[in-house]
């Protein structure tokens, strides 16, 4: 394991080196200047706003000197939204806040995916499962942006104005960005595990557990389900990291102030710092995220070997 581990972890920093060369480069080859406005100042103040920040240098330098600040956890400072603010604050301000919606869409994904799908597959054929594939089926047709737009204009002032309109802080301003975040989750977590309950379902230990006259509840949620967990824990691991580290569209919609938002902004503004540090924090986050549920597998079935075990 300690082995598995240890390779698993060389792999996943030269990972993040190709992610941070890969992303510096396509960020420099788009036209653009962060300097260059409606309103762009003179030359002499554009030229000393690029020496400011290294922007004169050649871009072998710029690449050189960035990678060896990465080295030692410095991520630079914002060029232009919050001029000369670390980065790397500008990410524990702003990651907290996605975070915190993040975890609390996922929670209700899982909570109520998991079982969906395990009903589906016990009354397969039927019309609840019928029902539950096709409102799974719409849930991942359907855009992030359509659902929250959707629920925007329903639930706030539209039709009837239960919700605010802009995220502030508030018990009730997180339940449509919630729900807008875990809804494709949620329904592609109750697709796969109705996929792998069926299968599980089908084995022949179930079928033996079944012979000796186990209760049926008791043969779905401590035998099949523990692995039909196992494609459900596969695609959690990128899952998590990109609903914790914030729905860039969920949180334009309702004005959230968190790090999806932030970066798109960051885009737009061609702030370079900010869209290398967040592109950097995103693939660790998911490097890590991948890493815990190859893990995971070895608890949840113990005949999972990992790397070379025997």
């Amino acid at each position: 394991m300690a082995k598995y581990v240890l390779k698993r972890v060389l792999m996943a920093l030269f990972t993040i080196f190709l992610v941070a060369t890969l992303t510096f480069f396509l960020m420099k080859a788009v036209p653009g200047n962060p300097f260059v406005s409606e309103k762009t100042p003179p030359q002499s103040v554009l030229d000393a706003l690029n020496e400011k920040y290294g922007l004169d240098q050649p871009l072998s330098v710029q690449y050189f000197k960035y990678m060896s600040n990465l080295l030692r956890g410095y991520l630079g400072v914002s060029v232009k939204m919050q001029k000369n603010y670390p980065v790397i604050s500008i990410i524990k301000e702003m990651f907290p806040v996605s975070a915190k919606i993040g975890a609390f869409a996922l929670l209700w994904a899982v909570l109520v995916g998991v079982p969906l799908g395990c009903l589906a597959a016990y009354n397969r054929g039927t019309a609840t499962d019928s029902t539950l594939r096709v409102v799974c089926t719409v849930g991942i047709s359907m855009p992030s942006f359509v659902v929250a737009s959707l629920l925007l204009i329903v639930f706030c002032g539209g039709v009837v104005g239960w919700f605010p309109s802009i995220f502030d802080g508030s018990p009730r301003s997180y339940v449509l960005p919630c729900f807008s975040l875990g809804f494709y989750p949620m329904c592609y977590i109750a697709r796969q595990s109705r996929a792998a309950m069926l299968d599980a379902i089908n084995q022949e230990y179930i079928k033996t557990a079944r012979a000796k006259g186990l209760k049926t509840g008791k043969i779905i949620f401590k035998h099949a389900l523990r692995n039909a967990l196992i494609p459900v824990l596969t695609y959690l691991g990128p899952q998590v990291a990109f609903t914790l580290c914030g729905g860039f569209v969920v949180e334009k919609v309702f004005t959230i102030g968190g790090l999806g938002r932030y970066f798109v902004q960051s885009v737009s503004n061609r702030d370079y710092p900010v869209i290398m540090g967040t592109t950097i924090f995103l693939a660790s986050f998911i490097i890590i995220m991948n890493l815990l549920v190859d893990i995971l597998y070895k608890v949840v079935d113990p005949r999972i070997t990992l790397g070379k075990e025997s």
